[in-house]
């Protein structure tokens, strides 16, 4: 008897994926505008610098402090409140932008709060998303998430740029707002069964330190995920040191200028969406998942080695191919490492990769700054290739069977 092909589009599922869709198409129109707003309200970079990087913060401390209380309670209660709250901040922020002056403390001080809301958001929808998925359609489920984000991004920033001239910041907030609100809404009518709760008696800071632990401990004994995780830690790290000495290039080389650069976005845009798209389509066996991230891997860091050493249009087909390749490993892993981190550890595991992550980008973001202060910006990409091809043989080739095991468990014996 043949199997019957799995339904991906569940009633959960097209909820979820409009509601990503609501949230997401507000959320870029309203960092759009905020972007100009702190510009051409204080006229300082490192004005607008100085939001951009204490934004970062919260992702590093957040989601580590609220995964374990996440675990114990109904994921959808968080997912829903983060967009409420992030819904009534933003329509607020309208309101007083429309009724008094701007002020830069009270909009530092906001967007703290609003990156604390959206690390648990985001936590929240990276723990959950896996329950609205139908067992065996990962991979079709997490290549319709990695294609909705790109898309809306092509979609509403220049619409964002029409709306920003027409109506105004405070206007366009309290659009983004409305957005918020309404994907709360669709989440509301997601049915899931939640079964965790809180235990009887108070939750005390001890549990949330034992809870911690254990989350710890499984990444301790888990070696395949923790080498994926470090890994990436490692490639992401590389590629945001790297962001700024792709910009200082581009400024500073001969025949190089801003909108060359900007075209970067793109090729890697339609990459990402034809990886997306041939994800949806072809499903790859289990048993050669891992020896295709792996090549991808290796590919996606060679380009980075050679990017700046090409021809401008070679450079476009580079971005383009990485987007291709970076998209299609980062939908395998997902649904690889979620469908492998136990149900009940999920939020606290989460965190804990995304605080390695970030903090890995922070750090790599200073290190290879000051690379770039003494040697050639071409020499420091290809450094950062290195380093990252480095890794990958360390952390993936040299642990292959732990790291299989996480990518192909019901192949291994």
């Amino acid at each position: 008897m043949e199997n019957k092909p799995v339904t991906l589009w569940t009633h959960n599922f097209k909820l979820l994926t409009l509601a990503t869709t609501l949230g997401a198409a507000g959320g870029i129109a309203g960092s759009f505008a905020l972007s100009f707003l702190v510009f051409d309200e204080t006229g300082s970079t490192l004005a607008s610098a100085l939001i951009l990087a204490v934004s970062l913060v919260p992702g590093i401390f957040v989601p580590f402090f609220v995964a374990p209380i996440m675990d114990r309670l109904p994921r959808k209660a968080f997912l829903v409140a983060g967009d409420i709250c992030n819904g009534l901040f933003y329509a607020g922020l309208g309101i007083w932008l429309l009724n008094s002056e701007f002020s830069y403390i009270g909009y530092l001080g906001l967007s703290i709060l609003l990156s604390c809301l959206g690390s648990v958001d985001s936590l929240a929808y990276t723990s959950i998303y896996p329950d609205v998925i139908p067992k065996g359609a990962e991979q079709k489920g997490y290549a319709v998430s990695s294609m909705l984000y790109p898309i809306l991004k092509v979609i509403m920033t220049p619409l964002a740029a029409l709306l920003l001239d027409t109506l105004g910041v405070p206007l366009l907030l309290l659009l983004q707002g409305g957005l918020s609100l309404l994907a709360a809404l669709t989440e509301s009518l997601i049915r899931l069964d939640e079964g965790r709760q809180l235990p009887e008696e108070r939750y005390t800071i001890s549990m949330w330190k034992n809870d911690i632990r254990e989350g710890l401990r499984y990444l301790k004994e888990e070696h395949g995920m923790r080498s994926i995780y470090e890994y990436m830690s490692v490639t992401n790290g590389m590629a945001s040191g790297y962001a700024p000495i792709l910009v200082a290039f581009f400024r500073t080389m001969p025949g190089m200028t801003a909108a060359m650069y900007s075209f970067f976005s793109v090729a890697e845009f339609a990459g990402r969406t034809i990886g997306s798209a041939v994800q949806y389509k072809v499903k790859i066996p289990k048993e050669k998942q891992f020896g295709v991230v792996f090549l991808v891997y290796q590919t996606y860091d060679l380009m980075d080695m050679i990017l700046l050493w090409i021809p401008y249009p070679l450079m476009l087909a580079n971005r383009a191919l990485c987007g291709f390749l970076g998209n299609n490993s980062a939908i395998l892993r997902e649904a690889a490492v979620q469908r492998y981190i136990p149900e009940h550890l999920r939020s606290r595991v989460n965190a804990l990769l995304e605080t390695m992550i970030t903090a890995a980008c922070g750090i790599s973001a200073l290190a290879v700054g000051a690379l770039g202060e003494i040697l050639d910006y071409r020499l420091c990409v290809t450094i950062c290739g290195a380093v990252s091809i480095l890794a990958c043989w360390i952390l993936i080739w040299g642990r292959k069977k732990d790291v299989r095991r996480v990518y192909e468990p019901d192949t291994l014996q």
